[in-house]
């Protein structure tokens, strides 16, 4: 990474940020994952009621939840469980019930285990992943010899709890998305637009802020300054305006039009979302995994991330990910290209909305 960033056009919408993008998209594995026989069908369900249904049934059954993911295809609300009577309760509820062979317990103790390792070798991600109930670590190009081979031990150490998946690519930091918004020396992009109190502000990727305190638009005119930021560990700035600039609430679909936004919602894993940013436009992807930790190098590790399989590049970073109305993240990083495709991780949105105290609008 440098430490000039870049981004993209307007200032009314999108984000830059972090991307250092992912290329190997996962190939989830279900042998230890059975799905128990339904016995009613379950229901269709859009991802935001899928995720209200989801959060629901956390609170009915306890420790016998091991996760939840959206079958878009199928607009199923998949259940992990860890017992029929649990599953026959989340199939009251509407959703299709999976008995599987580790509790949520033991993926957060196995993902803590295997963290000893990879907090201490750059390139890395991990997280628990639903789908193929196994907490899945991926290692980027430049995770070799001996480093390796103490992750590989790690995570052989945790048998079927864990697997790990490599990358052709490498996980750095770029620089820009959406709508451009420039610095001294470098080039972001705009995520969302909000208020703080009632004030006019943006958010945009935390590694922005970090190294640039004032913006302004690809013209020159003066937008505004940092007023929060968080990075590593989040990855989320907040910038204030000082200008009299249009801000409408909305994203830049990059063909003359954009989409409203009206809210933010959590993502859901299984979930369609699309992403604007300045260096590559409008990409759609799947969400593969929440709460993932990426250890971009340099003492840079973000934690609490969305990853997904949606393409992006240098300049695409901090750009907005969005679902329909709904604002969902800002990019943070990964591998990978529009080219030959890739992964993306990035910061959720309502995390960055609770701690500035910013509202979308």
């Amino acid at each position: 990474m440098t430490h000039r960033r870049t981004t993209g056009r307007r200032a009314a919408v999108a984000g830059t940020g972090v991307a250092a993008l992912l290329a190997a998209g996962f190939t989830f594995q279900t042998a230890n994952a059975a799905e128990a026989t339904p016995t009613a069908a379950p229901h269709t369900l859009t991802a935001p009621k899928a995720e209200k249904l989801a959060a629901t049934l956390a609170g009915h059954l306890g420790k016998e939840a091991a996760g939840t993911y959206y079958d878009a295809k199928a607009e199923h609300l998949v259940v992990n469980v860890t017992s029929e009577k649990a599953a026959r309760t989340a199939r009251a509820a509407g959703a299709r019930a999976r008995v599987v062979q580790h509790t949520l317990a033991e993926l957060k103790s196995a993902r803590s285990a295997v963290a000893e390792q990879t907090t201490a070798i750059p390139g890395t991600a991990w997280g628990v992943d639903p789908v193929s109930n196994k907490v899945v670590v991926t290692a980027d190009r430049t995770v070799k010899g001996a480093k390796l081979a103490r992750l590989t031990a790690a995570v052989e150490k945790l048998g079927s709890k864990a697997t790990l998946k490599q990358s052709k690519g490498e996980f750095k930091p770029f620089i820009s998305g959406g709508d451009a918004i420039n610095g001294s020396g470098g080039r972001c992009s705009l995520g969302f637009n909000v208020t703080v109190g009632g004030a006019p502000a943006f958010l945009t990727a935390g590694h922005c802020t970090e190294a640039i305190d004032n913006w302004t638009d690809a013209d020159g005119n003066a937008l505004g300054s940092n007023a929060a930021s968080e990075f590593p560990g989040n990855d989320f700035g907040l910038v204030k305006y000082s200008s009299s600039v249009s801000h409408p609430s909305e994203v830049d679909l990059y063909n003359g039009s954009s989409q409203q936004i009206t809210g933010a919602a959590d993502a859901q894993v299984g979930q369609t979302v699309t992403r604007s940013g300045s260096t590559t436009g409008v990409h759609d992807g799947e969400v593969t995994g929440l709460d993932q930790t990426v250890n971009y190098g340099g003492g840079d590790i973000v934690e609490g991330l969305i990853q997904t399989t949606v393409c992006a590049e240098p300049g695409d970073s901090g750009g907005s990910l969005f679902a329909g109305s709904s604002a969902v993240g800002l990019t943070s990083g990964g591998s990978g290209d529009c080219s030959s495709g890739g992964e993306t991780f990035f910061q959720p949105v309502t995390e960055a909305l609770a701690a500035t105290g910013a509202q979308i609008g």
